[in-house]
C-alpha cells in the first residue's frame, strides 16, 4: 500500500462538511422520483403473496441488506439474496409469489442482468432501482424507479457515496409507506424484535416476572406487627400480604406504613398486624402488560403492587423485577 502523507495545516473538517452538503442536494433530488412509479412500486409490495427479494452488488448489496431488514421489521417480510450466490443455487429461495428487487446505480450490473431471463421466466414482478430509466435494467423492469444524485461526494466521482445514501433513503420512504398502509402498529414491532428493548416493553407480562410461591411475602390476620416485620425481612419486597390459608387477599403493609406507625407511636412489640395493615390494597391482573404495571405504580408512587384474580392471590411484583427486565 501507497504511504499516503498530508499537509499539516490540511482541514479534515472542511472536507466532512463538503461531504455532507453534497449527500444533502443529493438527497433533496429525490422528492421528483416520489411518482407514481413509486406508487406502483408500493402497491405491487403490498399486494404481494410472497416475500420481497432484494439484490444487488458491492456497495448497492450492502444497501439492500439494509433495506431487506427493514421492511422485515416492519411488516413487509422480505430477505437479501446475494446475486452471485443466486447464480449458483440461491436462486431457488425465490418463489413465483414473490417480488425481487434489483439495485445497481448503472443499471448494467452483470452479475444482475444474468438473472432477469430466469426471472422474468419465472413470471416474478421486478422493481429495478436505477439512476437511468434507459439501462438495461430500467428497460427489463415490471416497475423503474429512478433514483439519481447529482454528483458522487467521492470527489474521485468513483465511490458509491450520495448514490447509495439516495438508494437507502428511498428504500425507508418504501418501507415505511407500507407500514402506514398496513396500519403496522408499536406491537406488531415488537413482535418482530423480542429481544430488544421496545419488546420488552411491548410483549412482557406481569406473569412472566412475579413473583410466586414460597417467594410472596405473606403472613395471616392473627400475626404480630413483629412476625409481619421479619416476613418482609426474609422476603426483601418491602412488603408483606395478609392474607387467610386459601391466599385470599385482606390487606397488605409496606415499609411505607411501618414509617407511618412509628410517627403514631405503635408499640411494635404488642401491635397487631390486623391493626395497622392497609384494608385491600392494590393490585393487577398476571396478564396485564408489565409496561402498564409499571405505569400504575408510578401513578400511585408505589414500589410493589399484589397481582391477583380478584381477592385470590397469585403473586408479587417489584419495581426492581421491572429494572431487571429491563421494563424500565
Amino acid at each position: 500500500m501507497a504511504n499516503f502523507t498530508f499537509a499539516s495545516d490540511f482541514d479534515f473538517q472542511a472536507v466532512g462538511r463538503d461531504v455532507l452538503k453534497t449527500e444533502r442536494e443529493g438527497l433533496e433530488q429525490l422528492d421528483q422520483y416520489i411518482n407514481g412509479d413509486f406508487t406502483r412500486a408500493c402497491e405491487k409490495i403490498f399486494g404481494c403473496t410472497g416475500k420481497v427479494v432484494v439484490m444487488g452488488m458491492g456497495k448497492s448489496g450492502h444497501i439492500g441488506r439494509k433495506m431487506a431488514a427493514t421492511f422485515a421489521s416492519t411488516g413487509t417480510p422480505a430477505f437479501f439474496v446475494h446475486p452471485g450466490e443466486a447464480s449458483h443455487g440461491d436462486l431457488g429461495m425465490v418463489s413465483k409469489q414473490d417480488i425481487v428487487i434489483l439495485i445497481s446505480n448503472s443499471g448494467e450490473a452483470h452479475e444482475i442482468l444474468g438473472l432477469i431471463p430466469v426471472l422474468k421466466r419465472l413470471s416474478i414482478t421486478l422493481i429495478c432501482m436505477t439512476s437511468n430509466p434507459e439501462s438495461t435494467m430500467g428497460k427489463a423492469a415490471d416497475v423503474h424507479l429512478c433514483v439519481r444524485v447529482p454528483k458522487e461526494a467521492c470527489p474521485l466521482g468513483l465511490a458509491p457515496t450520495s448514490s447509495t445514501t439516495a438508494v437507502l433513503v428511498m428504500g425507508d420512504a418504501l418501507a415505511v409507506a407500507l407500514l402506514e398502509a398496513r396500519g403496522f402498529t408499536p406491537e406488531d414491532f415488537a413482535l418482530s424484535h423480542p429481544g430488544g428493548a421496545l419488546g420488552r416493553k411491548l410483549l412482557l407480562r406481569v406473569s412472566d416476572i412475579m413473583h410466586t410461591g414460597d417467594e410472596i411475602p405473606h403472613v395471616s390476620r392473627d400475626a404480630s406487627l413483629r412476625d409481619a416485620l421479619l416476613e418482609i425481612t426474609r422476603k426483601n419486597l418491602g412488603m408483606t400480604v395478609i392474607c387467610n390459608d386459601l391466599m385470599k387477599i385482606e390487606g397488605i403493609f409496606t415499609d411505607g406504613d411501618l414509617r407511618r406507625i412509628f410517627d403514631m407511636g405503635v408499640n411494635i412489640n404488642n401491635a397487631a398486624i390486623a391493626e395497622v395493615m392497609t384494608t385491600g390494597g392494590i393490585r393487577v391482573r398476571p396478564s396485564l402488560l408489565a409496561v402498564d404495571a409499571l405505569n400504575l405504580m408510578q401513578e400511585k408512587h408505589i414500589t410493589c403492587v399484589m397481582v391477583a384474580d380478584g381477592d385470590q392471590l397469585l403473586g408479587v411484583l417489584h419495581m426492581h423485577d421491572m429494572l431487571r427486565a429491563g421494563v424500565v
